[in-house]
């Protein structure tokens, strides 16, 4: 859940949300939700507001202060707390704030967050006096992140927290890893002033880029505003996207789990999926949404998954969900064992040509109504692809996709192919099957 500060969420909104999840809780036999919250400058008083709704149905609040959100996963785990509550902006605007929450050990999204709002709406909230306690759970987060590098060889590396509230472990990460690092915006700061806090938009990567290169740096990495999306640069500034970082640790989980489930969302290149078959693993496409991906991950015992928006998620030696800071030290410990650097790793993979994601507007209601003409429309041709999540079409040439997004009144179209003359002919097959619907890609597609 997320919202604009003072437009369209309020403290009111966050005793509603901590009110009604401690009511599900409570429903569940449930007695103690961990809290954290970030750096965005109504966080602190968001989650207050949240930890009396929280008290008032009964439920004892576990503070664990300021840090990544993955931190808030990682304390529910360590302090066996019947589920926990993020307040965050996530990679969103500074206006913005909002709520991740999960259950058992499980994400909480979808109708679940529905039955929130029905709880609210009439009221119908456990009641009960709650407490409240302060955990620091730091150090012991710092460790588990500490053992995931295995071996002693340094790389130098960049960090960009942009101003988000991975500064709060990264300076102390760092003195833990053998090698050199440079730190970036680590200084926690609600308003953002270096750069959007996005590493899978390019132009957040701009002072990344240019601190590997005058530094002569191995690789950089960059978080989003709570740490739990991860954007990565080689040694020669270029941007490794979601599904080229997760081809790389699937090499290094396969070794060890030979046959293993490798999931990544409809967005990721037919390279990532080839490159998971050959090594022997099983290739799952799956839908867009960092909280579908967790399901689906527990579901079939997958030991690692991954989006193209930056969330990678390990259930190999980890608990399943998506920290950044935990994949970076993974993928530093993969490159390491590798003896390549990441450029080397990254040219090893087959080099196709792309479009970005193409996000252009249609309202919310629309945006389904045109991926159901278009899916109806390939299905009366007899096209091959996929309806997992919108349209994903293969072509003699690669593929298109368009889906509608989850969380913006947009459509979203990605094409990839062997060269740029295929994608040109994929582009106009996706500019064909829109034109039906009264729909034009942007001019710049």
């Amino acid at each position: 859940m997320r919202g604009v500060v003072g437009d369209t969420l309020s403290t009111a909104d966050a005793y509603a949300v901590g009110r009604s999840f401690g009511s599900i809780v409570a429903r569940g036999a449930g007695q103690r939700v961990a809290v954290g919250y970030d750096g965005r400058l109504s966080s602190i008083e968001m989650a207050d507001h949240l930890v009396r709704g929280l008290n008032d149905a009964g439920i004892d609040a576990l503070r664990i202060g300021r840090g990544p959100t993955p931190m808030l996963y990682f304390s529910v785990y360590h302090l066996q707390a019947d589920a926990g509550v993020m307040i965050t902006g996530s990679h969103n605007p500074a206006d913005y704030n909002g709520f991740k929450m999960m259950l058992g050990g499980k994400a909480f999204f979808g109708d679940q967050i529905q039955e929130l709002g029905r709880l609210a709406l009439a009221g119908e909230w456990a009641q009960g006096e709650g407490g409240s306690e302060n955990h620091d759970v730091r150090p012991a987060y710092l460790e588990e992140l500490t053992a995931a590098y295995t071996t002693e060889v340094p790389l130098s590396v960049a960090w960009d927290c942009g101003n988000g509230v991975a500064g709060d472990i990264l300076p102390e990460l760092i003195t833990r890893l053998p090698g050199r690092h440079v730190a970036l915006n680590e200084v926690v700061d609600g308003t953002f002033p270096a750069h959007h806090p996005d590493p899978t938009v390019a132009e957040n990567l701009v002072q990344l880029q240019s601190t590997v290169r005058q530094n002569s740096l191995d690789l950089g990495i960059g978080f989003d505003g709570d740490g739990d999306r991860i954007g990565v640069v080689d040694g020669q500034q270029r941007i490794l996207w979601g599904d080229q970082l997760l081809a790389i640790l699937a090499r290094d989980v396969l070794e060890e789990r030979p046959g293993s489930t490798i999931i990544a969302d409809v967005k990721a290149s037919q390279v990532l999926f080839d490159e998971v078959a050959r090594l022997g693993g099983k290739p799952l496409m799956y839908r867009t949404g960092h909280s579908l991906i967790k399901s689906k991950m527990a579901e079939t015992g997958a030991p690692l998954a991954g989006e193209m928006s930056g969330h990678i998620f390990f259930a190999d030696k980890y608990y399943g969900f998506d920290d950044a800071l935990y994949v970076a030290v993974r993928f530093l410990d993969a490159v390491a064992r590798a003896g390549q650097s990441v450029a080397a790793l990254r040219d090893s993979l087959p080099q196709m040509v792309n479009t970005p994601e193409v996000r252009f507007d249609c309202d919310d209601a629309r945006k389904f109504q045109v991926v159901d003409e278009v899916v109806n429309q390939l299905r009366a041709q007899g096209a091959d692809f996929s309806d997992i999540d919108g349209a994903r079409v293969s072509t003699p040439d690669g593929w298109w996709l368009l889906r509608a997004s989850n969380t913006q009144p947009v459509l979203v179209v990605r094409c990839e192919a062997g060269d740029e003359a295929g994608l040109a002919r994929l582009k106009a097959a996706v500019t064909a099957a829109l034109a039906p619907c009264g729909v034009t890609p942007p001019s710049d597609f």
